[in-house]
């Protein structure tokens, strides 16, 4: 085992654009819009291949059926697959108004899927970027009836311009899009169940026809009690050798941004960690050998690794996230 590295899974969206070409180095397919970039995928339709090593060629999936013990440590047994979905996002346009059921929703989650908690973390975004996470303070199920029927929707959601570096948490439950040019990564709970409350009249160009909407499940999923997505303050856990904030900090995933160019560790001995890097360029050691990480790459530390070093070349800013034992 040692640090493994994969290539980026690209998907079409029609509210995506191209700008993920400026992140990724991997070259974008086609001329259409791509919304998402799928970073390291434990999913059977779209499954993160190791691109580096004596493992090339591996998928995600493969190595938690094959060593799942050195990948996985103290958590081994634990997941039946590896239990986080990463992506870059380019949102072009406005997502659908949606929500993702939580894990205690088993009447309306597929066989072999979980809810769906996730984060965001902004790369880029302008005047016209729009971030739209949880209901309005007193917004009930009713309200949100009304608002489908008689519009607009986007009244009753919490609404505000984000700037890059913004940390956005989305609870399971909660009633959330984003767009207008807006580039983020997303970290969330390895699920791919949406139910879209509206869609903003968008026309896939691929079938001529808008998306379905699944208002019932959509409803059914809605958290009303529960106000907690949206802006996060990062938590500075140390400024030395570099800066180290929590972004977030819940049952599923934790996830810290580390900025500077002085060498840090990375990792932790007995579970895994995930690498993925934002700025600049450097490379993560691990048995005297450097592992290049440029822009937009993304590592998979198994737990048997223990401790690496990340080592700068220049001012670095690089998300770690662990998945909580």
């Amino acid at each position: 085992m040692y640090p493994l590295r994969f290539e980026p899974i690209y998907q079409y969206r029609l509210w995506g654009g191209r700008r993920l070409a400026n992140l990724l180095a991997a070259p974008l397919p086609g001329d259409g819009p791509i919304g998402e970039a799928w970073i390291l995928s434990d999913r059977p339709d779209h499954p993160s291949q190791v691109a580096n090593g004596p493992l090339k060629g591996r998928t995600i999936g493969q190595l938690m059926e094959q060593c799942q013990e050195q990948l996985m440590g103290r958590l081994a047994g634990r997941f039946p697959r590896f239990p986080l979905l990463l992506k870059f996002l380019d949102a072009q346009q406005m997502l659908s108004v949606q929500v993702h059921p939580s894990d205690a929703h088993k009447d309306l989650l597929p066989a072999g899927e979980s809810g769906k908690t996730e984060a965001w973390v902004v790369l880029e975004a302008g005047t016209d970027s729009r971030i739209y996470a949880g209901l309005k303070p007193g917004i009930d199920a009713d309200d949100v009836r009304r608002a489908l029927a008689n519009g607009p929707l986007a009244d009753i959601l919490a609404c505000f311009t984000p700037k890059a570096g913004d940390a956005v948490f989305i609870p399971a439950g909660t009633v959330h899009t984003l767009g207008g040019g807006v580039v983020v990564f997303e970290v969330q709970q390895n699920s791919d169940v949406t139910f879209r409350l509206y869609d903003w009249d968008h026309v896939d160009a691929k079938t001529g026809k808008p998306r379905a909407l699944q208002v019932d499940q959509a409803l059914a999923s809605i958290d009303f009690e529960n106000r907690a997505g949206g802006l996060v303050a990062p938590v500075v856990e140390a400024t030395t050798p570099v800066k180290r904030e929590r972004l977030f900090d819940c049952e599923q995933f934790r996830l810290w941004r580390l900025r500077g160019q002085l060498p840090f560790t990375v990792g932790a001995a007995g579970v895994p960690h995930v690498l993925v890097s934002i700025e600049g360029n450097g490379h993560v050691e691990y048995d005297g050998v450097a592992h290049e990480a440029g822009r937009g790459d993304v590592f998979l530390l198994p737990a048997v690794l223990g401790a690496c070093t990340f080592q700068p070349q220049g001012a670095v800013n690089v998300l770690e996230i662990e998945i909580p034992e």
